[in-house]
């Protein structure tokens, strides 16, 4: 027990880290001075009650995060003030204002939600409640963590888009100060930004914010690129003195006359954004053509854009086939503006029309037009945020590793807009093949599918689509249903989600024996056996916290890929160590009544093959990874007995595997095996890739000239033309680690020519 002294200590030190009344009223000075400044647009702002009911949420957020300082050494409390700064220049409402001066009191502090909700309201309170992270339970990975916080979040900006709106103030603001992180939390930080936030940003026309994430998340991800192309920027630009007020000047002359106010400014392009274009085209910096970039923002109307753009092109040479309408066809973001690539004296450059409503949003996105009443949220037309709930539903159906790439497709891929041959148009992500456009089209026709042909000629199902194509989807009589191969293919969220329907409706005998397989491989990597789950008396209770009335239908859902036994398995942990503890106590009597926790059954001794899998019961025997499925580390794998050739590594979900396992002959074959993740951080692990190409021609040289660079080994290498004239390479390496193959990967994705890169 501490002494009298030892407490009055410490409230001491306490009371000396606490920030002094002047520095508080300082911070919050300047909160107001914003706050009249650029008063919140709102029918519900009141200029005489705003200050006092931010003054009130400002002094309780400063109270409760007490001594907090931030790793700069600041109060805590100019975190949440700078956030909230960032939300006012959003003109948001009073209720947004005060959630992003609370947003981390119930995270960080001892105060519940509750206390927020009756002091400040249930708006405010069912904002912080958006805003704040699941930290409280137990998660297998920091992916899975992360998968949970953001569906979350998503769910919530379901209810309330301010809650999106204040996060992405709040990363904005962290990003700005990541400086005084560790360099490990840097990474991850600006890793999770490029992978999550900014494409947010993006998806909600927040253009601003966007670029800067960007921008931050490069400089600290891959600084000598950034150095590089800020160097070059700054020599491209004192190449040609004055070139910026030249080109306005010249601008400003071409649309002289016009009864309409017109407003040019022009800028260099954001780092980042020509970072992407460098790696999406192969192309060094001195080959992208419109570094520089002037934006026309007028006081007209929409047809008169397009008669700018006519004055633009009679003054200055246009460069063929760099125009878009985003007019006619706006982003699924809402952005709208006409973009045009011209020449003047040799030198390319961007010009962007729109008008001053277009310009908001795009500078704003969301925020620029959303509109509160009485507190409540009105979005005018639901359908324009129906990408929201589809957003959920297919954070819902994907399993954590898989998440974070659909976010990215979903939010942030440049669009294409491709055409039925009836003329109708349907606005896909770059890559979207013809069973994307199928199934956006209607679930019959994806499921009916057996060939596409693209403007009249026939192509491979993976043919990444192109603005302008049109595009007939060839169909059977009736609904043969999709490939399990397909899900590997596409590239939209809509259709993984209706394949798998198809699969959960249509097959489901075959999903109950592959998901009783997957989830019994998990169990068993954590100690437990499938009897246990199934023979529990507490079983229907675990259902319902799995949230499915009966085991086939737990296991139905595994195996059509509607959840996954990882997940599925941490959340009745708890349930299942229990019930194995009250199982030992039985069994032990009265001996077994103080046993702590059960024993957990000995995990099968390590396999020392240098293949990096653990086999039960199984000690230095030879592996092969089956072609057939190609399994890599963590994917779900199982082993079955060959004759004469070892034991063949097959993942959970190998359709060889789910119908060899349904014959009882082989019951005894099939072997439970797990990767031995030590062994393949240490020593690396044997892979193979396929890579998907325009054309044959120097793929080969251009890959193992890669290698070489990379100082990766490999196996073998083979390449061969496909019918749709492209070319197939299937590479093998081998001794490589986990990260290293994730580099490879990307970096022959950015090769000249590939559009597909499998594992």
């Amino acid at each position: 027990m501490k002494k009298t002294s030892d407490i009055n200590e410490t409230m001491s030190e306490i009371e000396e880290n606490l920030p002094s009344r002047e520095v508080l009223e300082q911070v919050l000075e300047g909160l107001l001075a914003a706050f009249r400044e650029m008063p919140p647009k709102s029918p519900i702002f009141d200029p005489e009650t705003g200050e006092q009911k931010l003054s009130e949420a400002f002094w309780f957020a400063s109270e409760a995060h007490g001594a907090q300082k931030r790793k700069d050494g600041s109060p805590y409390i100019t975190h949440p003030t700078s956030v909230a700064k960032l939300v006012i220049e959003m003109h948001l409402d009073e209720d947004a204002i005060r959630a992003a001066l609370l947003h981390d009191v119930v995270e960080d502090t001892a105060i519940e939600l509750d206390t927020i909700r009756k002091m400040f309201g249930d708006n405010v309170a069912e904002i912080v409640d958006g805003l704040t992270k699941i930290s409280k339970i137990h998660f297998s990975s920091g992916k899975q963590a992360q998968h949970e916080s953001v569906r979350k979040m998503l769910v919530a900006m379901t209810k309330d888009i301010r809650v999106i709106i204040i996060k992405i103030a709040d990363r904005v603001h962290n990003m700005r100060t990541l400086q005084f992180q560790s360099p490990a939390k840097q990474l991850e930080k600006a890793q999770e930004t490029l992978d999550i936030y900014a494409p947010l940003a993006h998806r909600l026309g927040m253009q601003k914010f966007k670029w800067e994430l960007e921008d931050i998340s490069m400089r600290y991800l891959h600084p000598e690129q950034y150095s590089e192309i800020e160097q070059s920027i700054k020599e491209k630009i004192a190449e040609i003195p004055d070139f910026f007020n030249t080109v306005e000047g010249l601008i400003e002359d071409s649309v002289q006359g016009l009864p309409f106010e017109c407003r040019v400014k022009g800028r260099t392009k954001h780092v980042y954004s020509i970072y992407r274009k460098m790696l999406s085209q192969n192309k060094p910096f001195s080959e992208i053509l419109d570094i520089f970039a002037f934006r026309i923002v007028i006081s007209g109307t929409d047809p008169e854009c397009f008669t700018i753009l006519g004055r633009i092109h009679n003054s200055f040479r246009p460069i063929p086939g760099t125009f878009k309408d985003y007019i006619s066809y706006p982003k699924p973001n809402g952005y709208q503006s006409l973009h045009t690539t011209v020449l003047k004296n040799g030198v390319p450059f961007e010009i962007q029309i729109r008008t001053e409503e277009m310009d908001a949003a795009a500078e704003q996105g969301i925020s620029a037009h959303w509109k509160y009443k009485a507190g409540v949220t009105k979005s005018g037309d639901e359908a324009d945020y129906a990408w929201v709930r589809r957003l959920v539903e297919s954070f819902e159906e994907e399993d954590p590793d898989e998440s974070i790439d659909t976010l990215k497709m979903d939010m942030f891929s440049d669009q294409v807009l491709v055409l039925t041959p009836q003329g109708d148009v349907r606005i896909m992500p770059t890559g979207a093949t013809p069973i994307d456009f199928a199934y956006a089209i209607h679930s019959k026709i994806g499921n009916s599918m057996t060939g596409a042909k693209v403007n009249g000629a026939i192509v491979s199902i993976r043919h990444p689509l192109k603005s302008g194509d049109i595009v007939e989807i060839l169909r059977s009589k009736t609904e043969k249903g999709p490939s399990r191969d397909w899900l590997n293919i596409i590239k939209t969220s809509e259709a993984r989600n209706k394949i798998r329907l198809w699969f959960k409706q249509e097959r489901r005998e075959e999903n109950i024996t592959h998901g009783k397989a997957s989830f019994e491989s998990e169990l068993k990597k954590s100690g437990f056996s499938l009897q246990e789950f199934t023979g529990a008396d507490a079983l229907p209770e675990l259902l319902k916290k799995l949230g499915y009335p009966t085991a086939d239908d737990f296991f139905a859902a595994i195996g059509y890929g509607g959840i996954s036994s990882q997940r599925s398995l941490n959340k009745i942990r708890e349930e299942l160590l229990a019930a194995k503890k009250e199982s030992l106590k039985a069994q032990l009597g009265a001996h077994g009544a103080d046993l702590p926790e059960p024993p957990v059954p000995p995990k099968p001794r390590k396999n020392r093959s240098s293949m990096g899998v653990i086999i039960e019961g199984q000690d230095d025997c030879l592996v092969k990874f089956a072609k057939c499925c190609s399994p890599l580390p963590g994917d779900e794998i199982i082993g079955f007995t060959t004759r004469g050739f070892g034991v063949s590594i097959h993942r959970a979900d190998c359709k060889n595997y789910i119908k060899s396992a349904q014959n009882a002959e082989n019951n005894g074959r099939w072997l439970s095996a797990a990767w031995d993740m030590d062994s393949i951080k240490n020593e690396g692990f044997t892979a193979a890739l396929k890579i998907f190409s325009m054309r044959n021609d120097g793929i080969v040289n251009d890959i193992t000239s890669l290698l070489r660079s990379l100082k990766v080994r490999y196996v073998s290498i083979a390449a061969k033309d496909t019918p749709d004239g492209g070319a197939f390479t299937e590479i093998t390496v081998a001794d490589i680690k986990p990260e290293m193959l994730d580099t490879l990967t990307r970096r022959i994705g950015e090769l000249d020519g590939v559009y597909r890169v499998d594992r």
